[in-house]
């Protein structure tokens, strides 16, 4: 379809979008170069394709400025537009941020800064539950999907990439959020128990590229009296199973704090890994090589001893069978230590090479990520209207044929958030809603004047008009 007779039909721009996606009808999806990125088989249950677009904006911006979407003189004014759009998005997610910041100010464990403010125990609460809105609002508009605690247990009990038999007390927490984004699988190269070890082979396995964490502590006492009910023991020994089940934390970590991390290339199976209080266990198969040489070579080992001890008359030939057997029972124990420490240190080594940000750092970094995903559907969708004003009611039609440029144009299957990003372009002014139910948008040069006057109004020294850097309003 060209473009005059796009224009003669409500969603004919979505089509044209779709349509100039390749540059032969002909092409199949994914000839273009970036390989298909899709997520079936590897999503929470519930979940069809991600909201996440895994392309940069100055790729989608180059395409959706190039001649046959736009009348000629309009491409250079539709370019600057949306320079115009990201300069005014990131103000916005730099405003939302440093309130994020001030919230988490209270609860992060690396300040560096003094305060004089002394917060009550429902102050704390409030900020608190405040801080975990708006933390779980800027994942969202990073397209991060939510993990339900049911997932997050489902999900543990998964295979681990790394050998490891891991386990985390879930319950250990007063607040806990995980967010995920990117599910997908990754090649590695693995040992081959079919070449006796002496060579490798190349296997899949699914990770999340992006996964985010944050979590609070539960205070001791509350703790305590939870595994009192749970348990039904005493005091004292409850405190012992939560001290036990603490020990592996360093000091420095209390239930004052909120920890907020973020990991790239997760495995699937190997989740556990990126909690605090994660314990590595043995696995059966350690249990049964222990069992067949730490336990047959003690048994041995105190048979022997005992028969030379009876036989013995000489005290210095009993002395060194006794040696003998606790130098056999030091060397069992000191195997099953460095059988554990070499677990510790693969789970310490694939933990720091997955680590992406940490606590305040992590906020910074959604920030920006929000911000870019803000300005991909904005894009993507003003393109659209810009053509020609549309129906509410084909919004579905708008979405599917935005999907189907994305996924012929860059060979990804992305589930589009249209609503979310009219919602933005609806509050900013930029897209209006006629008294007939139809969306009409501001041309190119209109938009830049337009976002222009708003830079104007958030300058003003008379007093920053700030009603238009709150959250969307509902579309």
């Amino acid at each position: 379809m060209s473009a005059p007779e796009a224009v003669a039909d409500p969603v004919g721009a979505a089509r044209v979008v779709a349509a100039t996606a390749t540059d032969s009808p002909s092409d199949p999806p994914g000839d273009k170069g970036p390989a298909t990125t899709s997520s079936a088989g590897l999503l929470p249950a519930g979940v069809a394709h991600e909201r996440f677009i895994p392309i940069s904006r100055f790729e989608i911006a180059e395409h959706l400025t190039k001649p046959g979407l736009w009348p000629t003189e309009e491409i250079e004014r539709a370019t600057r537009f949306f320079h115009y759009l990201s300069a005014w998005r990131h103000i916005v997610y730099n405003e939302r941020l440093a309130k994020l910041e001030e919230a988490y100010l209270p609860f992060s464990p690396d300040n560096d800064v003094r305060s004089n403010r002394v917060l009550s125990p429902e102050q704390r609460q409030a900020q608190l539950r405040s801080l975990v809105k708006h933390t779980g609002r800027l994942l969202e508009q990073a397209n991060f999907q939510k993990f339900e605690m049911t997932d997050v247990h489902d999900v543990l009990g998964h295979k681990s990439e790394y050998g490891l038999d891991l386990h985390v007390d879930l319950a250990d927490f007063e607040e806990l959020q995980v967010y995920w984004r990117g599910a997908t699988t990754i090649r590695k190269k693995k040992r081959s128990l079919k070449k006796l070890g002496l060579g490798s082979v190349e296997v899949e396995y699914p990770v999340f590229r992006r996964l985010f964490v944050l979590l609070k502590l539960k205070p001791e006492e509350r703790r305590v009296r939870e595994v009192i009910l749970a348990e039904g023991c005493s005091e004292k020994k409850a405190r012992g199973i939560v001290s036990a089940q603490r020990s592996v934390l360093p000091d420095e970590v209390t239930p004052d704090s909120v920890y907020i991390k973020l990991f790239k290339d997760i495995p699937r199976g190997d989740i556990e890994m990126v909690f605090p209080n994660t314990r590595v266990r043995f696995r059966p198969r350690d249990k049964l090589m222990f069992g067949a040489t730490a336990g047959g070579g003690t048994v041995a080992g105190v048979v022997t001893t005992a028969t030379k001890v009876m036989a013995a008359t000489n005290p210095m030939t009993i002395g060194f069978a006794v040696v003998g057997l606790g130098g056999l029972l030091a060397r069992q124990v000191t195997t099953f230590f460095n059988q554990r420490n070499r677990y510790m240190m693969v789970l310490a080594q694939n933990l720091y090479f997955h680590s992406l940000a940490d606590n305040r750092g992590v906020l910074t970094l959604l920030a920006n990520r929000a911000e870019e995903e803000d300005i991909k559907e904005e894009m993507l969708l003003y393109t659209v209207l810009a053509k020609e004003s549309v129906a509410e009611a084909e919004l579905g039609e708008v979405k599917s044929a935005i999907e189907a440029f994305l996924f012929n144009t860059f060979g990804v299957e992305v589930g589009f958030d249209v609503k979310d990003a009219l919602s933005r372009l609806v509050t900013d002014g930029i897209v209006r809603r006629t008294p007939d139910g139809r969306l009409m948008a501001m041309t190119p040069a209109e938009g830049i004047n337009h976002l222009d006057k708003l830079w104007d109004s958030y300058l003003d020294p008379k007093g920053k008009d700030r009603s238009l850097l709150t959250e969307p309003v509902s579309a």
